[in-house]
C-alpha cells in the first residue's frame, strides 16, 4: 500500500463557523489535500487551503491526526488536521474542478458532515499534539 499524508485546516470564525469545502467527488471537507514529497505538513496546509479557497492562512496547532486504509486506492492514507487563521487572501474558488463550493458551516453542520472526528469539532480545540519541523538532516 502507498502510504500518502493529506493536510486539513481547521477555520473558525467569529460567529463560530467552520469553513468547509465541497469538492466534485461529492463530499464536504475541511479545505486541505496531499502533502507533495517537497512539503512540509504546514506548508501543504497553506497550499492547500490558497489553492481550495483563496485564503492565505497562519498555521497554528495540530488537532487530530487520523488514518485508514482504503482497499480500492491501494492507499494507507494519514490525515492531519491543524488550527488555522486567516491572515489574508479573498473568498474564492481557486480551482473549479475540484471544488465546487465554499461554505461557513455551524459546528453542528459541519459535524454532521465530518463524522470522522468522533467527538465532535469542538473536542479538537480542547487538547492537541505537538508538532515541529526539525527540518532537513
Amino acid at each position: 500500500m502507498e502510504e500518502v499524508k493529506v493536510v486539513y485546516a481547521l477555520i473558525k470564525n467569529l460567529h463560530n463557523q467552520i469553513l468547509m469545502v465541497h469538492n466534485h467527488e461529492g463530499h464536504w471537507s475541511l479545505p486541505g489535500g496531499k502533502v507533495e514529497a517537497h512539503e512540509t505538513l504546514m506548508e501543504a496546509t497553506i497550499r492547500e487551503v490558497s489553492e481550495e479557497t483563496g485564503y492565505i492562512v497562519e498555521v497554528g496547532k495540530l488537532l487530530a491526526v487520523n488514518e485508514t486504509k482504503f482497499k480500492v486506492r491501494n492507499h494507507h492514507a494519514l490525515f492531519f488536521t491543524f488550527e488555522a487563521q486567516i491572515i489574508g487572501g479573498v473568498e474564492e474558488i481557486v480551482l473549479p474542478d475540484e471544488i465546487s463550493h465554499i461554505e461557513w458551516a455551524p459546528i453542528d453542520i459541519a459535524n454532521v458532515r465530518m463524522p470522522y472526528y468522533r467527538g465532535g469539532i469542538d473536542k479538537l480545540y480542547q487538547h492537541h499534539a505537538l508538532y515541529h519541523d526539525e527540518g532537513l538532516l
